[in-house]
């Protein structure tokens, strides 16, 4: 071999070397992210999207469906993940579809998500209402009827959340089926109604949730206050107490990120950043606070996580590298 051909053979051995390192672990492979059509699950969704996308996947745009339907279909493989896998809030639809069998979920993505009932403050400091039992009252229930049958009206859970179930468990573990009728609709549009009737001197009475818009214009503590149940009474069975002694009927969430086992079982890197991803419950609440103030198109919705991101860089980064060393 002359001195040419051997130049030129080195050369290309290197530049084979060169691409076999800079392989990214997610080329050739299709991912097909889930969530259901609250536009404030997007925030989260497209982070992670972003973060399988610097790992090579070729991620699909993201489905709308029930969480039920999403359940069904990262189990099925039809689709990959989910990144809004409410714990334990949604153990039972988690079990249904498979449970471990059928599913990755580890690490938490969102710590500290609270639920419960709420009643404007004016009200409850007028009456004293600290308690959802304060409603087996008669008097108490009728300051919130708002459509003259005498039973207050909870702006509740819209069906197939999760949330639902465990309200109408507690409505018969309270003895409350007489004096709360549970309204559910679309939420948005219910809890809109809510808001205007705060605005107009009504007094008010329904469910939330964090990270979520609400709480950013109705104010725990300034606004509204959270009410206690008189016992613990949910569905999963479990002690909702918290260790301050406080009860407000729901555990503490964590929303966590859900993919297909078998997908991965074999792609190690989107494995471990499911598993190593975090987000600040308070930034999730601060992004859905500019949705609520309009900011709600997908392009909007997308330049939020793009500032999220560059504004945690470093983080993001490391997620990043801890996947890339995972598929090595």
């Amino acid at each position: 071999m002359n001195r040419a051909m051997l130049v030129a053979a080195i050369a290309t051995t290197l530049s084979v070397n060169s691409m076999a390192d800079h392989h990214l672990p997610g080329e050739g492979v299709e991912v097909t992210p889930v969530q259901s059509a609250i536009a404030e699950e997007s925030f989260q969704t497209i982070i992670i999207n972003k973060a399988l996308e610097k790992l090579g996947y070729d991620v699909q745009s993201i489905k709308e469906v029930d969480y039920s339907a999403g359940y069904t279909a990262i189990a099925n493989g039809d689709a990959t993940f989910m990144a809004v896998n409410w714990y334990p809030l949604h153990n039972s639809m988690y079990e249904a579809t498979g449970g471990d069998d059928a599913f990755y979920r580890e690490g938490t993505y969102i710590n500290g998500a609270a639920q419960g009932y709420l009643i404007d403050k004016k009200t409850a400091d007028q009456y004293g209402i600290t308690n959802i039992n304060d409603f087996q009252d008669p008097k108490i229930a009728a300051l919130f009827d708002t459509d003259g049958d005498g039973k207050a009206n909870l702006t509740g859970c819209q069906a197939g959340w999760g949330c639902e179930g465990v309200i109408e468990h507690q409505l018969d573990a309270f003895e409350l089926r007489d004096n709360i009728n549970h309204n559910q609709g679309q939420y948005a549009a219910i809890i809109s109604d809510t808001i205007a009737r705060y605005r107009n001197g009504e007094p008010i009475f329904y469910y939330t949730w964090t990270p979520y818009w609400v709480s950013g214009i109705l104010s725990p503590g300034k606004d509204v206050v959270w009410l206690e149940v008189p016992f613990s009474a949910n569905p999963n069975g479990t002690d909702t107490a918290l260790p301050n002694g406080k009860n407000y009927g729901f555990d503490i969430n964590q929303e966590r990120i859900l993919a297909n086992k078998a997908f991965a079982e074999n792609n190690p890197a989107a494995a471990k950043l499911f598993a190593v991803a975090k987000l600040s419950i308070n930034d999730v609440s601060a992004e859905n606070m500019l949705i609520a103030n309009g900011e709600d198109s997908p392009e909007q919705i997308e330049a939020h996580a793009d500032n999220w991101i560059k504004a945690n860089q470093a983080l993001f980064d490391s997620w990043i590298k801890q996947a890339m060393e995972a598929a090595r």
